[in-house]
Parts: structure tokens; sequence; C-alpha cells
């Protein structure tokens, strides 16, 4: 494990992150709370600025198929694991390097029933503990802006698809205009933020191997929503059922910062579908 390694599981970790996710449910509920599904957790278990609705949209993007074996490189608390699995009758292997992420992943995959549809493996992006061409597809939802070495957490993520298999991949980048504020979602400070531009992200991409079938800046598409989390933050605060319970109250401050630094150019959101050669 590296220094910088270290300082990323201290950022996300945390003890009991799956009883405090149950148990926040049971109370949001109450006396009519019904079962614990993955759709009933997504406020909870979707690590993103933009919840649910940013992981329907790269499920969209990687049309996954019944039966196929996906691999979800950073899966955080296996919350895009479960709701993939459940949606799409497929067999999800959720990989994170934080190990309290993935014992919350275990336990929530038992709490939902899916113990049996999605595995939850501990280790690193760009150190795959997989064999060569074993999964039918991948995906990664705003893992990058962790990982220093870009170009080996691309090689291998195109090392262990099949071939002819798609990988996509949506995360934070550079903007154009300067350095974001910390902290955010991802890194209390630069040290641990390793963005990359547009330009940058489609080399690295293309060195691995990788064919581009999509490659785009969303950042305008993505602004709207970005505006209005910030603007609730701001006027109303964390939501009853948050974010929050994952990483505690200081999550409202990063989605700000986060929110502020993309609308003033200093953060860029980019999304790709790219295909492993047949």
């Amino acid at each position: 494990m590296t220094a910088a390694g270290n300082k990323v599981q201290d950022h996300y970790a945390s003890e009991g992150i799956a009883a405090r996710i149950l148990a926040a449910l049971r109370a949001a509920g109450g006396s009519e709370a019904g079962p614990i599904t993955p759709d009933a957790l997504a406020p909870l278990d979707h690590f993103h600025g933009r919840g649910l609705k940013a992981t329907k949209e790269m499920v969209a993007l990687l049309e996954p198929l019944s039966g196929e074996r996906i691999l979800d490189i950073g899966g955080g608390i296996g919350g895009p694991a479960r709701w993939t699995a459940t949606h799409f009758g497929c067999h999800v292997t959720s990989l994170d390097l934080t190990p309290e992420f993935c014992r919350a992943a275990e336990e929530l995959n038992a709490a939902t029933g899916l113990s049996d549809r999605v595995r939850v493996v501990e280790g690193s992006a760009t150190d795959l503990p997989f064999e060569d061409d074993g999964f039918d597809r991948a995906y990664s939802e705003n893992v990058a802006m962790n990982i220093d070495d870009k170009r080996r957490f691309y090689a291998e993520a195109l090392r262990v698809l099949r071939p002819g298999a798609v990988f996509a991949f949506s995360h934070y980048g550079a903007g154009p205009k300067g350095e974001p504020d910390y902290p955010l979602p991802w890194a209390a400070g630069p040290s641990t933020s390793f963005l990359c531009s547009p330009e940058e992200t489609r080399e690295q991409v293309l060195i691995a191997g990788f064919e581009i079938v999509i490659f785009r800046d969303k950042t305008e598409e993505v602004l709207p929503d970005l505006r209005e989390n910030r603007r609730r933050l701001e006027e109303h605060g964390l939501p009853p059922l948050g974010l929050q319970t994952l990483m505690g109250e200081r999550i409202g401050e990063f989605q700000s910062n986060a929110a502020r630094s993309a609308d003033e150019g200093r953060l860029s959101v980019l999304e790709a579908l790219v295909r492993k050669p047949a």
C-alpha cells in the first residue's frame, strides 16, 4: 500500500457503515418500512453527487445483459453493483480498496438477499486480482480521481475484459480554469486528487489499448443537477436520508465545493464507453 493509498483509505474509512445505513432506513420508514431493496437503499449507497441518476446513466451506456459477468472497479459499498444485478439479472463483482467499504458491501448484500449475485473483493484498481479475459463488461464511477497511475488503471481494465467487451466510466477531471476547492467528496486535498484533462484522459485510454466508442465532456449536461444540489444544501442542509450516513456531516461541504468548482470551470465531468479489440 502506498502512502497515497493509505490517505485515500483514511478519507473514506469508518466503522459500522452498514449498521448506520440500515438503522437510518428503518428510522425513515417507521412502522411502514418495507423490505430492504437496492432501490430503497439508493439514497444511501450510491456515493456520487447525482446519486442513482448517475448510476442509471452509466448502466444505460454499459447495456449489461442477463447472465453476464460485470466488474465494478471501485464499487464503494456496493450500491451500483446491487442495483445493476437486480435490474439486469447479471452477476457483478464489486472491487474496492477500502476494507470498511468492502465489509459494508457484504453486509448490505446479505440484507438485500444478493450475496449470490454480487461478489465483493478487496483490492486495487491498478493491480486487479482477476484472470485475463474474465469479464463480459466493466464500469467505474467516480474512481479515477484517486488514482495517480491512470495508464495502469486503464490497462488493468483492458486486461480482465474478454476480447470485444466494453468498459464504461465516468469521473471528474481537471477543468480549464485552475484548481478546484478542497475538500471534495474524494479527497481532503490535492495530495490524493489526481485530475486529468479530457485530452489527457483520451490519450491514456488509447495508450492502454482500448478503442473509443463514446468519449465526451458532459460537464454542461450535469451542471443543472450540481447547481440544484448545491442550492438545496445551502438553503435546507442535508436531506433526511443521504450520504451523511456514510461520510458524516462533512459531505455537505464536499458536495458544495464540487458543484461550485464545476460551475466555475475548475472541474470537468468526463464520460466514456471504450472497447477491448476483438
